[in-house]
């Protein structure tokens, strides 16, 4: 089966952000769909920088602790296929960097989704509904307000 979406790490920060009850609630219910359909891939990207983000900052700060993080990163990596960068990915970055003024981080993320010939990048991070390439953004917290 094709994947027909890729993660971005807003996205799964989300889902342990308590501050944000109903972005979490969506972030849930968008990584749960994920798990069911088979259809959603995440890139090592999202990994690395979701332990990095839940584990920033002092004890108060953190969303986890660097052992809850690790062991939630392991989930993630067994409900989900993890997609990792290779020369193609990295090309392309470089050229959707140019091409769409895209952060380098955005950029690489894009990147995995239009060489894996993935449809859709679901996250807050980008334009909702803007296509890039092939790919078209969906920002899952807009989509329900506009539903």
């Amino acid at each position: 089966m094709a994947a027909r979406a890729l993660i971005d790490t807003n996205i799964v920060i989300y889902r342990y952000d308590e501050r944000f009850p109903d972005k979490q609630s969506i972030a849930s219910d968008v990584l749960r769909e994920g798990i069911v359909s088979g259809n959603v891939r995440i890139p090592h990207q999202v990994i690395v920088e979701f332990i990095a983000a839940t584990t920033r900052g002092g004890p108060e700060a953190r969303l986890l602790d660097t052992a809850d993080a690790r062991r939630e990163a392991e989930e993630l990596m067994a409900q989900f296929p993890i997609i990792y960068p290779d020369d193609a990915v990295l090309r392309t970055a470089l050229r959707g960097a140019a091409a769409y003024g895209l952060s380098w981080y955005d950029a690489h993320l894009w990147a995995y989704a239009d060489v894996h010939g993935i449809e859709e990048l679901i996250s807050e991070d980008f334009q909702h509904g803007r296509m890039y390439g092939t790919v078209t953004v969906r920002n899952p917290f807009l989509a329900n307000i506009e539903e």
